[in-house]
């Protein structure tokens, strides 16, 4: 560490994965909203006779949601998000450098290298995230107006009643399509981040700073939105499903398109975006002041040389 400073410093595995988990917690907790929005848009149409609203818009759906329900209602199954993120978002970021380097082997980083990259990590977090996934999903699209009458009543009472009546193998109900939509985004928006950012520094065009990564963290997001919709709405559906609903998330997206057509696939694609917006921005930028905030405090939990692969 001698003679290295903050700035040259690389931060350890832990200390990119603890970062990864803290930044991603803040993100979910400020555009939650959001995406409880996109989850009432997603479901809208699946019983016509329900007696829902007919939500449009993100901030509309925010403002209905609110106004009918109550504001806290567009936090229920937060505690499950925050799960996910922990769980999840840690292991998906913080190892993103690591499983880069790996896969390049001292190269120069290509792009081959960060779509492995990309697949591996998100793998790894969509299995082990499923369950809090299923349990937030289904906490977000239910309501005490309108619709089915609610199966629980917080987070840990969902894991205890989808263990009990549809089995252990219920909490990773919807993997698959999980699994389409995060390597999706992360072989989209992790990329589409990385390339954006160099090519911003490597032009001079921005210096490696807060404008840098919010101008790459919006580029990265709408490119995400625009490729993972369709997934994204069927896995939100597939997982939301009462037992025998639907035989497959297959059977789930043929239903979709022969009952509501092909712009059922989109719906709530205004919320994602500006909730993949808003929360990439939030998370790149705190990832980049919390990594240099330990490195500056604690130089110790750095190493003035990058990890081998």
């Amino acid at each position: 560490m001698e003679g290295a400073t903050a700035a040259e410093a690389h931060p350890t595995m832990g200390v990119k994965i603890f970062s990864a988990g803290l930044a991603a917690c803040v993100a979910d907790v400020i555009t939650f909203p959001l995406d409880t929005a996109k989850v009432r848009q997603q479901i809208q149409g699946e019983s016509p006779n329900s007696g829902a609203p007919k939500y449009k818009g993100v901030l509309r759906t925010v403002i209905t949601v609110a106004k009918t329900e109550g504001p806290l209602k567009l936090y229920n199954g937060l505690p499950a998000g925050l799960q996910r993120q922990i769980s999840s978002a840690s292991l998906r970021i913080g190892l993103y450098d690591t499983a880069r380097e790996y896969f390049t082997e001292g190269r120069e980083t290509s792009l081959g290298g960060k779509i492995l990259a990309g697949l591996t990590t998100g793998g790894v977090s969509v299995f082990i995230g499923q369950p809090t996934e299923v349990a937030k999903v289904r906490l977000q699209a239910q309501s005490h107006l309108y619709g089915p009458k609610p199966r629980y009543t917080g987070t840990y009472n969902a894991y205890r009643i989808i263990v009990t009546t549809e089995g252990l193998t219920g909490l990773w109900k919807g993997t698959t399509p999980n699994l389409a939509r995060n390597v999706t985004i992360n072989c989209t928006e992790l990329v589409a981040y990385d390339i954006m950012k160099d090519t911003l520094v490597k032009n001079e065009i921005l210096a490696d700073d807060v404008p840098c990564h919010f101008m790459s963290a919006v580029f990265a997001g709408f490119c995400a939105t625009l490729l993972s919709s369709p997934m994204d709405v069927v896995k939100t559906r597939f997982v939301n499903s009462t037992p025998g609903q639907y035989k497959s998330a297959h059977n789930c997206a043929m239903t979709m398109f022969i009952k509501e057509g092909p712009s059922a696939f989109f719906k709530g694609k205004e919320g994602r975006e500006s909730n993949i917006n808003d929360q990439r921005e939030s998370l790149f930028g705190c990832i980049q002041h919390i990594l240099l905030g330990i490195q500056t405090c604690n130089p110790g939990m750095c190493s003035d040389q990058e990890p081998n692969p």
